[in-house]
């Protein structure tokens, strides 16, 4: 009987042609639009390519937005233009989802660069949004408490202590000091990116919260102790030879946070501890990542 064995044909042409479909790219993002007969199937499709192209930091970030939206949503009342914040981190959402879905089969090699560095700038952004969310849950500020940790810690105020050795040349090197953080905090992924250590490129990356710009109020923990300890880690283990350049960089830093006033000891403390902790949480995302791809 030849209509058992030409449906079987059929049925593996079938299955091998959806295979083929699986892994076929649009070649520009209009095709991302392309609808079959039923527009459920398309989007189910669509997200599920998304889904698959993202990485651990991607799913980072999705949680990080999940959770500013539902501050936002059950304290909209404290959040002036609350409806511009979901809809701009929804945009962001989706944004996301169509460039992990287009760097996955894409080997272009703007669109690979767009899906590797986007995390800095982004998160430049979402440190900037942070003037208008800051008292979405509570009104007032915590400097009392902060103030009264580091002189119960010293015995005396720190910033104001070190003003005893402030001249024009310390004022400088302090200046300095800090703002090398914008330098090695990006100078080891570009080392592992343009190396093509992709694994240890995102490793690198996953918990950096790019700190850039002017805030209204410091922020507990220090954004800039906390992204520059997690570049100190990676250092020390993908670039020693890195690690001990950065490592007294670092160290200034922490103290030119507080010379300058721009934190509270507080807030370094809280940073390192921050930077270690996300600093773990990336290597145990990446090894995680690595054992479900093998």
């Amino acid at each position: 009987m030849i209509s058992d064995g030409a449906t079987r044909r059929a049925e593996n042409l079938e299955s091998e042609d959806f295979k083929l479909q699986s892994v076929m790219t649009a070649e520009d993002a209009a095709d991302f639009w392309i609808t079959t007969d039923e527009p459920a199937s398309s989007w189910r499709r669509f997200l599920s390519e998304a889904f698959a192209g993202s990485g651990p930091f991607e799913w980072v970030t999705y949680a990080y937005l999940a959770w500013v939206e539902a501050i936002v949503l059950l304290f909209c009342r404290n959040v002036v233009h609350a409806p511009r914040y979901v809809l701009v981190h929804f945009a962001i959402g989706v944004g996301i989802a169509l460039l992990a879905r287009r760097a996955m089969a894409s080997r272009n090699f703007a669109v690979q660069f767009a899906r590797h560095w986007y995390p800095l700038p982004l998160y430049i952004f979402f440190f900037e949004e942070l003037q208008g969310l800051v008292h979405a849950i509570f009104p007032g500020w915590f400097d009392r408490w902060l103030i009264q940790f580091d002189f119960n810690l010293a015995q005396v105020h720190p910033s104001v202590w070190l003003t005893q050795f402030a001249s024009p040349t310390l004022n400088d090197a302090m200046q300095f000091a800090y703002l090398t953080y914008f330098l090695y905090l990006v100078l080891l992924p570009g080392i592992l990116y343009f190396e093509k250590q992709f694994v240890a490129f995102w490793t690198a990356t996953i918990e950096l919260v790019e700190h850039f710009g002017r805030v209204h109020g410091a922020a507990f923990p220090s954004a800039h102790v906390a992204g520059s300890m997690v570049a100190l880690l990676a250092a020390r283990r993908y670039k020693p030879w890195l690690f001990w350049i950065c490592l007294p960089f670092f160290a200034a830093m922490c103290v030119a946070t507080v010379y300058g006033r721009y934190h509270y000891v507080a807030d370094v403390i809280a940073g390192i501890a921050m930077g270690a902790i996300g600093w773990t949480a990336g290597q145990r995302l990446m090894e995680k990542r690595e054992q479900t791809e093998d």
